[in-house]
């Protein structure tokens, strides 16, 4: 088998290994979405969101981007055959997760006020935020202990800790969203997230490491360098997550509560459930970039081939989604969840641009160059907030599909630019035509939702839906051994 084809082979192993675990997690999503949506309501689905989303931008701030740095510098030092350093970046990790952990709660109990007052108009969650602030440090200790996993390219035990975590916390939202209701919000991500960090630290315990002595002075001189490119990252990170809640805060004020539990929905369906590829393709994807980082060629070889199988698996979800959207909001949420259509049909189109400039755009991340990566996300979020903003002014939750999908576009043309100018990334020519099929039979899809009579309507979505499928197995067959790697 040639080093080509036994490249896309391994991308399609570990994207089909965490995209199995992705669907378990997306039916535990969908029971969980759909509790949420009966017991709670979009009130509950927009408190949730407000609270989570204030939650994650502490998190991305506080942590300093030390779960990425951390993945990249045990699969730098790995690829290097590095036993003893690698044992120090370990021992590094173990002691530095803790200051950023607690570091997230001291910041969350000292604004705990502001932060209530911002997102919901009032002190009446000051006390919520004070008890949700532990559940940063559970965060960031998981964060760490995922982080090994992914580094030393565990993907089986990292598939099972996170397919694990997540059925605990179903488990724990159950019971208590029917018995508490709106009381229940902040004990499930409490105890969620204390659940995650136990599964976790039992399965990064399997990877077995020479225990290295280091003083806390000793650590933070080794985590210099980490910390650095991190707080660069965090920075990033958090300035996407500050643009999301500041324009999570403009709809609450704006529309309502119950406009961002129908923003929050629309959203999770285009970021977990389609979404859900991103996750499986990254986890092996970065840490096998970051190893061969340096080398030009392999580094345009693996971006190509990550770009292709993303779009080949991508392109069927897109026109099915597409397809059956009104049933598939009704099956997550509620009827009156279905005001959410319109937004996510025009979002879900972009979804194919975005997965191109996620496989580009981790080449300035494995680069480790940090002061472009936060110039490009200043630029993009920038865009974005102002895109979403006026899609929603103008247009109200269709407008806000609209600005999504435009970002996606401006995105993916401002990320080739970037990659091409500083690192010499090119797209084949295949790639190119893969991604114009499969986003022209996106786009026929989504003028086919406008055809009035029932049957000539789904006529139409089965014969896209097998002209896609096919097409994309007839296009991974010609790379992998796709009935073999099916059989496993």
């Amino acid at each position: 088998m040639s080093k080509n084809k036994n490249d896309y082979t391994s991308i399609l192993k570990s994207t089909s290994l965490f995209g199995a675990v992705q669907v378990f997690n997306i039916l535990i999503s969908i029971i969980r979405s759909k509790v949420v949506a009966i017991w709670i309501g979009p009130t509950g689905m927009g408190i949730l969101g407000l609270l989570s989303s204030t939650l994650n931008v502490i998190g991305e701030f506080t942590k300093l981007g030390l779960s990425t740095t951390a993945v990249r510098e045990i699969a730098l030092t790995e690829s290097k055959g590095d036993s003893k350093e690698t044992n120090l970046i370990i021992a590094t990790i173990r002691k530095v997760v803790w200051f950023t952990g607690l570091l997230g709660v001291i910041v969350t109990l000292m604004f705990s006020p502001l932060l209530s007052y911002l997102a919901f108009d009032g002190y009446q969650y000051t006390i919520a935020f004070m008890w949700l602030s532990v559940s940063l440090l559970f965060n960031q200790l998981t964060a760490g202990q995922l982080a090994k996993l992914q580094g030393f390219r565990k993907l089986k035990l990292l598939a099972k800790a996170n397919l694990l975590g997540n059925f605990i916390g179903l488990l724990v939202s159950l019971p208590l969203y029917y018995f508490y209701r709106l009381d229940a919000i902040v004990p499930v991500i409490i105890i969620s997230s204390l659940g995650a960090l136990l599964v976790s630290r039992f399965y990064s315990k399997k990877i077995k490491l020479v225990t290295t002595p280091l003083s806390n002075k000793e650590a933070f001189k080794k985590a210099k360098d980490m910390l650095s490119l991190g707080l660069m990252l965090s920075l990033r990170g958090s300035i996407t997550l500050v643009a999301a809640y500041v324009f999570q805060l403009y709809l609450s004020h704006v529309g309502g509560v119950d406009i961002v539990g129908f923003y929050v929905a629309g959203f999770m369906i285009i970021n977990s459930y389609v979404g859900m590829i991103f996750n499986a393709m990254r986890t092996d994807y970065f840490p096998k970039l970051s190893g061969v980082i340096d080398n030009l060629k392999e580094v345009n070889t693996i971006v190509t081939n990550q770009s292709v199988i993303g779009i080949l698996i991508i392109g069927p979800l897109v026109v099915a989604f597409l397809s059956f959207l009104p049933i598939i909001v009704r099956l997550l949420y509620t009827e009156s969840f279905l005001v959410i259509t319109p937004f996510v049909s025009w979002a879900i189109l972009g979804v194919l641009f975005k997965t191109v400039s996620f496989s580009m755009g981790y080449v300035i991340l494995a680069k480790g160059d940090s002061r472009l990566f936060l110039k490009t996300a200043i630029f993009f979020n920038t865009i974005m907030l102002g895109l979403n903003i006026s899609g929603y002014y103008f247009y109200g939750l269709e407008g806000l599909g609209i600005s999504f999908f435009l970002y996606y576009i401006i995105h993916f043309f401002g990320i080739k630019i970037i990659t091409t100018k500083n690192y010499q990334i090119s797209l084949d020519k295949n790639l190119i035509k893969i991604f114009l099929i499969l986003f022209g039979l996106s786009i026929a899809t989504f003028f086919a939702t406008y055809i009035n009579q029932l049957i000539i309507r789904y006529l139409t979505f089965f014969i896209l839906i097998i002209v896609t499928i096919v097409y994309s197995y007839r296009e991974l067959d010609k790379r992998v051994e796709f009935k073999s790697i099916l059989k496993k």
